[in-house]
Parts: structure tokens; C-alpha cells; sequence
């Protein structure tokens, strides 16, 4: 089993904006280019990508799950700069889907669920032109840090899930893998960028399934999958879940998630 056998929350999903979420990318865009994004998901910050290259720009959503990109369709549109398509980036006929190259090829929160990153970044570099961009952002889930320290149970869920991922042979520690793996996919002049995700108890959004409910959403949401898989039983499953709740209601003050923006450069031809 190495493909996500979980659906994202389309509520974590859709409160993504590009300002917010894909910083550096931000930087990087320009009117008119043409904009690849995968592991769209609903297409939140895929929208925004299109608002940036303006009606002169192209934008191509791709995710593999039919029902994330029914809700983007639905919520968005397909207008005449950004459309929704289906397809895995592992699949040998990737880049023949597309008819013409495109300037950068974006992953945001993607890599993580893939068994097979090297290729994935190869993939992305065959689809962009000569000179065009791969900017991939991720996260360590290995240097994921809560204070104060969270509740036991809490703990135990975390370890058996971070146990659950290598089984899956997902890289925990994808964030800091990048470079490396923008190197080996021959891409030049790469740059890191650090773009950490800080939640501070009296944000305004610090108590939402985005923020701070973050990791109760994965405990309703991918915990059922840790106990089918024997890594968990539900009794513990069912106390990280009530605990953790409570420790995010009185005590958390701050959590930090590691994360990187990568970028690299197709020097050579496709």
C-alpha cells in the first residue's frame, strides 16, 4: 500500500488561500505564464494561481481524486484560464497529457503521500520548458513541535501514525529530503525557503480544523486507518482523540510545522 488511502477534509482544503499558504510561489508568478499545480485538491490555492497570471496565464489543477476536483468544478468553475484535470503524476503517459510545456510545475502538501518523490519531481521537470521552474512545498512531520508538550495519548497516536507512513514508505521527513532530490532530478540553481506554519492560541483562527484542529481532524480521519492496519488499537485512538481536544481547548499555546518551499530549474530540454 504506498498511494494516500485517505481523503483530505475539503474544509482544511477550501481555507487555504495562495497568499497564505504557498508564500514563496507568490514571488514567483507573472502575468501570462502558464502554471501547472498538482495534488490541486479543491483548488483553493489553485484559483489563486490563476488570479495571478491574469487572463493571458493558463492554469491546470491536477489531483488524482475525482472527488476533490468535483468540488473544485463545482465552487469554481472552469473559466478560461484555469481547468481541473484528473491524473497521477507517477503515470508512465504523464507528460503526454499536456500539449505544450508549461513555465512552472507547483506540489504544495503533495510529496508527502508519495511513495516515489524522486519520480515525482522528474515527472514535473519533463513538463516544464527549457529554463521553466519545479516549486514543491512540504513539511518535516518528524519536526512537528506543540508547547507545551501535548497529552500521552496524543503522543502514542503520533508515533503510530508517523509508523503507519514509513510502512506506506512516505517520507516523514520529505522537507528536508527536497534538496537532495532536486539535485539527483537534475535541477539547477536550487533554492530553499523556509515557510513554517505557526498557530499561536488568540489567532483568530487558532481553535478551527485548519489550525490548531489540525491533527484532531487526522485522528478522525486517518486513525481508523492506523487501527485497520494494526498500528493502533481504537481504545487509544478514541483517548488521543478526547484528549487531544481537550489539550487544544486549555493548553496548547503554539504549534509549529516544519516546512519548506524548494525550487529548481529545468536547464536542459525536455
Amino acid at each position: 500500500m504506498t498511494q494516500q488511502v485517505h481523503r483530505s477534509d475539503p474544509r482544511i482544503l477550501n481555507r487555504r488561500t495562495l497568499q497564505r499558504d504557498h508564500r514563496r510561489l507568490v514571488q514567483l508568478l507573472r502575468p501570462g505564464m502558464r502554471v501547472l499545480d498538482v495534488g490541486c485538491g479543491t483548488g483553493a490555492i489553485t484559483a489563486g494561481i490563476a488570479r495571478a497570471v491574469g487572463p493571458g496565464g493558463f492554469v491546470v489543477g491536477l489531483d488524482r481524486d475525482e472527488g476533490n476536483l468535483a468540488v473544485a468544478r463545482q465552487e469554481l468553475g472552469v473559466t478560461g484560464n484555469l481547468t481541473f484535470k484528473v491524473g497521477d503524476l507517477l503515470a508512465q503517459d504523464f507528460e503526454t497529457c499536456f500539449e505544450t510545456p508549461f513555465d512552472l510545475a507547483t506540489a504544495a502538501r503533495t510529496l508527502l503521500w508519495i511513495s516515489q518523490p524522486d519520480r515525482a519531481l522528474e515527472q514535473m521537470k519533463k513538463v516544464v520548458r527549457p529554463g521553466g521552474r519545479v516549486v514543491v512545498l512540504d513539511y518535516s512531520l518528524e519536526d512537528v513541535q506543540w508547547e507545551p508538550e501535548p497529552p500521552r495519548a496524543f503522543q502514542t497516536f503520533y508515533r503510530a501514525f508517523l509508523d503507519w507512513r514509513t510502512a506506506n514508505r512516505w517520507d516523514n521527513a520529505i522537507a528536508k529530503s527536497l534538496p537532495a532530490l532536486f539535485a539527483v532530478a537534475g535541477l539547477t540553481g536550487v533554492e530553499v525557503h523556509r515557510c513554517d506554519e505557526v498557530v499561536q492560541r488568540g489567532a483568530p483562527d487558532f481553535f478551527d480544523a485548519y489550525a490548531s484542529g489540525i491533527w484532531l481532524n487526522v485522528i478522525q480521519s486517518v486513525g481508523p486507518h492506523l487501527t485497520a492496519s494494526g498500528f493502533l488499537d481504537e481504545k487509544l485512538r478514541s483517548s488521543a482523540e478526547e484528549q487531544y481536544a481537550r489539550y487544544v481547548e486549555t493548553a496548547l499555546e503554539r504549534q509549529t510545522q516544519f516546512a519548506v518551499t524548494v525550487e529548481g530549474q529545468a536547464a536542459d530540454a525536455r
